[in-house]
Parts: C-alpha cells; sequence; structure tokens
C-alpha cells in the first residue's frame, strides 16, 4: 500500500497573501479621498511606506549596507517605480480606482513578454491565452465607443477624453512597473544583496526622493490641506505600502505559483468593488462581465509560469492545509524563496499598485 501523503498548503503562507491583497486593495481608495495631487501622494505613499519598512529593518537588525552594484539597481528600480506611481495615481483620478488597477495590472503580461523576450524564458499557453482575453475584458469595462472617447471639441478639433488618457496612463502604469520588476530580481540575485524588505525600504525612500525632485522641479509644494488627507495618506503608505509588502513578501513564496496567482487577483477585484460601492462608478452587465473576463486574465497571467508545477501535481489544488508536522516533507511544493513574487508580478501595489 502507497504510503505517499499528498501535498499540503502553508495555511499561513495563504492567510499572508490574502491580507497582503485585501490591504493593498484600498491603495487607489487613498489616493482618490487625499486632498492632494498626483504625484504629492505618490511622495507620502513612498515617504511613510519607506520609514515604515526602515523600522521594520531596524527592529529585525538587517543589514543595510549594500555593494555599489547592488545600490546602482535599487535607485534605477526606484526611478522605474517612481514613474509607475506617477502614471498609475493620474489614471486613479481619470477613471476611477477601480479600473486604473484593473489596467496597472496588466503589467503581469508585460513582464512576461518582456521575460521571452531579453531573459529567454518561455512563454506559456497561459499567457498566450491571457493577453487577448485582457483586452477584451478592458473593452467591455470601457463600454464605449472611439468616438466617444475622442469627443469633437467646439472648433472642430478632436480632444482625448478622460477615458482615453486614463486608459494610457493605466498601460504606462503597467509598462514602467514591468521594468521596476525586472529590477528589483535583478537586485535579489546579485552577490552581497539585501533581504527583501530592507530592499524595499531603501528603494522605497530613494523613489520618495526621485518623486520630491520632480515636484520640487515643477514648482509645486508638499502642503497637506487638512488634517483627514493627512491620515489617508498615512495610512496608504504604512498599510499598502509596507504592511502590504511584508506580508506579500513573506506569504507568496511559500505558495504554490497558480494558488498564489488565484489569490493575488484579490487585489484588483476588491479595488473595483470598493469603486463601486464607494465612489458609485456606474456599471453596467457588459461591464461587469469585462472586469470578470479581465481578473480572469490577470489570474491566468499571474498562475502562467505554473504550468511545469501543475502537471506534476504540484499546483496545491485540491490539498490539505499542513500540519506541523508537514511542514518538512511539503516544502517542495513551495516555489523559490524570493521568486514567487517578482517573477509572477503579483506583488503589483505592493510596491503595492
Amino acid at each position: 500500500m502507497s504510503t505517499h501523503r499528498s501535498p499540503c498548503l502553508d495555511a499561513g503562507g495563504l492567510l499572508r497573501v490574502a491580507g497582503g491583497g485585501v490591504l493593498i486593495s484600498f491603495s487607489g481608495l487613498f489616493v482618490k479621498l487625499a486632498h492632494v495631487g498626483p504625484s504629492q501622494s505618490a511622495f507620502y505613499r513612498m515617504f511613510f511606506g519607506g520609514l515604515a519598512l526602515l523600522c521594520v529593518v531596524l527592529a529585525r537588525r538587517e543589514r543595510l549596507r549594500a555593494r555599489r552594484g547592488v545600490w546602482a539597481v535599487m535607485v534605477a528600480a526606484a526611478v522605474f517605480f517612481a514613474l509607475d506611481l506617477e502614471c498609475w495615481h493620474r489614471s486613479i483620478l481619470l477613471i476611477g480606482p477601480g479600473l486604473a488597477t484593473i489596467i496597472g495590472n496588466f503589467q503581469v503580461f508585460f513582464i512576461a513578454i518582456a521575460g521571452a523576450a531579453l531573459l529567454r524564458e518561455r512563454l506559456s499557453v497561459r499567457h498566450m491565452a491571457a493577453i487577448p482575453l485582457a483586452l477584451a475584458g478592458l473593452w467591455l469595462l470601457l463600454g464605449v465607443s472611439p468616438a466617444e472617447l475622442l469627443p469633437v471639441a467646439a472648433d472642430g478639433g478632436l480632444v482625448v477624453g478622460d477615458a482615453l488618457a486614463g486608459v494610457a496612463y493605466g498601460l504606462a502604469t503597467a509598462m514602467f512597473y514591468t521594468g521596476f520588476i525586472l529590477l528589483l530580481r535583478h537586485s535579489q540575485g546579485m552577490g552581497g544583496m539585501l533581504t527583501p524588505v530592507a530592499n524595499m525600504a531603501l528603494i522605497s525612500l530613494v523613489c520618495a526622493v526621485v518623486i520630491g525632485a520632480g515636484i520640487l522641479a515643477r514648482g509645486d509644494g508638499f502642503a497637506i490641506g487638512d488634517m483627514p488627507s493627512f491620515g489617508y495618506l498615512a495610512v496608504y503608505g504604512v498599510l499598502c505600502q509596507a504592511a502590504g509588502w511584508v506580508l506579500l513578501s513573506t506569504g507568496l513564496p511559500r505558495l504554490p505559483a497558480s494558488l498564489a496567482g488565484l489569490v493575488m487577483v484579490v487585489q484588483p477585484a476588491l479595488a473595483f468593488v470598493w469603486d463601486i460601492l464607494l465612489f458609485d462608478r456606474p456599471t453596467d452587465g457588459w461591464g461587469m462581465a469585462g472586469a470578470g473576463l479581465s481578473l480572469f486574465a490577470i489570474w491566468l497571467g499571474l498562475s502562467g509560469a505554473s504550468g511545469a508545477s501543475g502537471a506534476s501535481g504540484r499546483s496545491g489544488g485540491g490539498a490539505r492545509v499542513c500540519r506541523p508536522g508537514d511542514m518538512a516533507e511539503s516544502s517542495d511544493v513551495v516555489p523559490p524563496k524570493g521568486g514567487a513574487a517578482p517573477r509572477n508580478g503579483a506583488d503589483r501595489d505592493s510596491g503595492a499598485a
């Protein structure tokens, strides 16, 4: 009689990923609620979040000194992250946090394409199927014709509508986030690398400096007009940037990639729900179908790298929850530490869009 036991799921990892996804789903709401510009909200997210992550690093007594080469990659990652947030926050203010977050999560497709083109990684069947599904879902979500996106001005010229501009910023977000993720992955694979939390703490603070320099160059200020806005920005940084990242970075490597991808879809899904409930986003049946199709495509993209493991029965589907004695035997079903989140692009807003 066979003594083989089916692989089990790490309940702690599952709860951390789900909790991180829920926290990050509120990101767009805080951007919308705070009475500051898109650059200012991006700056305070990185500033407050970076300080919170730095406190975690100091409490753990983790190393903060890195080689010059590691610093160069981290600074480049921070620049891409700054551009990502600048575009994403503008997309939120134009088309709402729900749709902006869903479009921003299309980065999973850009990461897959970049991995295939630059790193010779295999583009899975799931990725190839997910891209047209995502585009179809986006079209249904918008629910408008090209003529409505490009209304005719009084002088007969064309004026780009808010919807089209918001979508463009959202797609730019996805592309800049792709650059950030690829550089983040590189920084975590270099000799003398820092821990994931220390790495993100420094990237967050450098990102705040980059965004702040842009604000000063444009002659803008950093003033927060009222206390509620200050509270929203502080919570945005501490919960969505710091706590969300810690939960995801410690939970994702403990889950099979396909299950992690499924759980991470909670973030854009809830962002869309909050947009409908709190900001009265008008959404008809076609729009709901488009949201569902887009989220399904995002899940396909997130879990696209797990085809090989799924074929061997390691995708986590139907597995039991681990007991303390199971941890050693189930370790082979967990993706390599540090590979799950960046490789699948599942940490959209930990860096969370």
